[in-house]
């Protein structure tokens, strides 16, 4: 078949249109053409700052050694802050400023735990900056511990940061055919927003963004769920989060919860059931989902948006740490019938090309190549539908290629026939915004 795009939009689809004069005109090759990805959970300024940085963790570091190799050749490249992460304690432990100072004692170097929600500092480092008696730098017996938790807000202050330049992260989205982001930042708002719809106008950012973010945003056009980043260790106030949830709801704004334990999800669902869900509202990551959640999940119509690239990138580790009885309910997929269920790359604590999550998807084995959760393999059609939802209503109906559609679309490098045997070896021909390329082979 022959498609036309004008306006940004598609006017034709039949079999054997004729080109007019002027037109561009591209050659599928018996490639298939798809609407363009949605990545519905992403960190975009994070990822923007990770590709600058050095990966400190598996599968890039697995041993002290190399981690010591690594940050003494850094050490002699560079006399700026080394800025390294996805630092996982299978590595050499639970790393400190000890540890750091021993490797590289005169310049600052921070390295981020591959949870995100740490960072671990050497002493030049905490000295850089600045400390002072209510800072939230972890001390023990009056000492510097060099652990920093749930701080990036209080870090990028002090380093005097500015939201980063996404222009190289967007065309590294493009190249894997996404046409449109969800920022999952917890801590975006107003001023986050601004920052990301003024990327989009001078063409820093390609694709379009749904913003989640705080209470500031409740109100604001085409801004997304309010989100909760839950801790086990350190949960909210129950009764103050129903009132938050109540307050999004009065904006038609729905929710979304970072789950990562059982703890997180029994609270999480807890409180929208308490407050009342609506439909958009959201479980992220989900990754502990044993079958009596799944059944409130479905009962109060929550979306589920989950990263099963983990399987492959933590499989191992997990098989290894997680409790034996929780193993089952990782990253659970088709187990979640009868849920709107949807994908995020979680980027930059998961991998950030969406093809890999869905083979990860489709197989369920670890990186060793061993099976985690069999019974919750999919077949790569409905992997391709993790991304093809609307932003508004991931895991509902796919968006299609169709006459009076958007024009964002991807072309693949073969047919489906063929992409479907291993959607990880697959690439994008071409992918369109509103008719225009942003990204060709």
């Amino acid at each position: 078949m022959d498609l036309r795009i004008e306006n940004g939009r598609i006017l034709n689809i039949d079999d054997g249109l004729a080109a007019r004069a002027g037109e561009e005109i591209i050659d599928a090759a018996g490639g298939a053409l798809f609407p363009g990805l949605h990545d519905h959970h992403i960190h975009l300024a994070a990822y923007a700052a990770a590709i600058d940085s050095v990966m400190c963790g598996p599968p890039a570091v697995g041993t002290a050694e190399e981690l010591a190799h690594l940050l003494r050749r850094l050490n002699g490249e560079s006399r700026t802050w080394i800025r390294g992460v996805g630092y996982h304690e299978s590595v050499a432990g639970f790393i400190d400023r000890v540890f750091l100072d021993r490797l590289i004692p005169a310049r600052p170097v921070r390295i981020q735990h591959r949870s995100g929600r740490l960072w671990i500092l050497n002493t030049a480092a905490i000295e850089a900056l600045r400390p002072s008696a209510d800072d939230p730098l972890e001390r023990r017996d009056g000492q510097f511990t060099g652990r920093l938790y749930d701080s990036d807000a209080w870090l990028r202050t002090r380093m005097g940061g500015r939201f980063p330049n996404l222009a190289r992260a967007s065309r590294e989205l493009a190249k894997w055919g996404l046409t449109g982001i969800t920022d999952a930042t917890a801590s975006n708002n107003l001023q986050t927003f601004a920052l990301f719809e003024r990327a989009r106008e001078n063409g820093e950012l390609l694709q379009s963004v749904l913003v989640m973010g705080d209470d500031s945003l409740n109100g604001v056009r085409n801004s997304g769920p309010r989100k909760f980043h839950l801790h086990e260790a350190a949960l909210p106030d129950f009764g103050e989060t129903v009132a938050a949830i109540a307050r999004a709801h009065e904006y038609q704004r729905p929710v979304a919860f970072h789950c990562v334990t059982r703890t997180d999800l029994s609270f999480a669902l807890a409180a929208l059931e308490s407050a009342k869900s609506r439909p958009g509202d959201r479980v992220e990551h989900a990754s502990i989902a044993p079958p009596e959640m799944v059944g409130l999940i479905r009962r109060l119509g929550v979306t589920v948006v989950t990263q099963p690239s983990f399987v492959f990138e933590r499989g191992d580790s997990y098989l290894d740490d997680v409790e034996p009885e929780d193993v089952p309910w990782l990253y659970r997929v088709a187990g979640l019938s009868g849920i709107p269920v949807a994908a995020g790359t979680d980027a930059p604590f998961g991998t950030a090309n969406p093809w890999l999550l869905m083979q990860a998807a489709i197989e369920r084995k670890t990186r060793s190549g061993r099976i985690l959760g069999l019974g919750e393999r999919i077949a790569p059609e409905s992997a391709l539908a993790l991304f093809l939802g609307d932003p508004e209503a991931p895991g509902g109906a796919v968006r299609r290629v169709a006459v009076g559609e958007t024009a964002d679309l991807i072309l693949l490098d073969r047919s489906w026939r063929k992409a479907r045997e291993n959607l990880a070896e697959l690439e994008i021909s071409v992918t369109l915004k509103t008719g225009h390329a942003i990204f060709k082979a």
